[in-house]
């Protein structure tokens, strides 16, 4: 059965048994990358996806099932349940898109995670491209 190099677990290998490394994303601003944070409910998570994507900060925002998040503030250990947010974006938009999640976010330390996409589908990563142009 033929490998399709569409499959990352299979990139670069040919019929042949011939092994190249998988193609890399682009580096620098047009890089696509993924933004983790959370909201303190389902009403505050949809708006906050709304606006990140509407102005163009996000292509996509992802909103999870709620979820316990424990953690140490000011001392205390904490339990708050939380809905996590996977935005989908570029590096150059990243600065944009943290200051408007810091000013549409209750917390006085929102999480803000920036994580690199080392590939993907060609077709989905120009759209997140193309969505994002500021």
């Amino acid at each position: 059965m033929p490998v399709s190099h569409d499959d990352p677990l299979h990139a670069g290998s040919s019929s042949t048994g011939g092994c190249s490394p998988a193609p890399r994303e682009k580096t620098g601003a047009e890089q696509v990358v993924i933004v983790l944070s959370n909201a303190p409910d389902m009403l505050l998570a949809k708006r906050i996806a709304h606006v990140l994507v509407e102005e163009g900060h996000a292509a996509c925002v992802n909103l999870g099932a709620a979820g316990l998040s424990m953690y140490m503030w000011a001392g205390q250990l904490e339990g708050t349940e939380e809905i996590p947010l996977v935005m989908k974006t570029t590096a150059a938009r990243v600065p944009a898109l943290m200051d408007r999640l810091r000013a549409l976010h209750p917390y006085e330390v929102p999480e803000m995670l920036v994580l690199p996409v080392m590939g993907g589908g060609q077709d989905y990563l120009a759209w997140v491209r193309s969505q994002t142009q500021g």
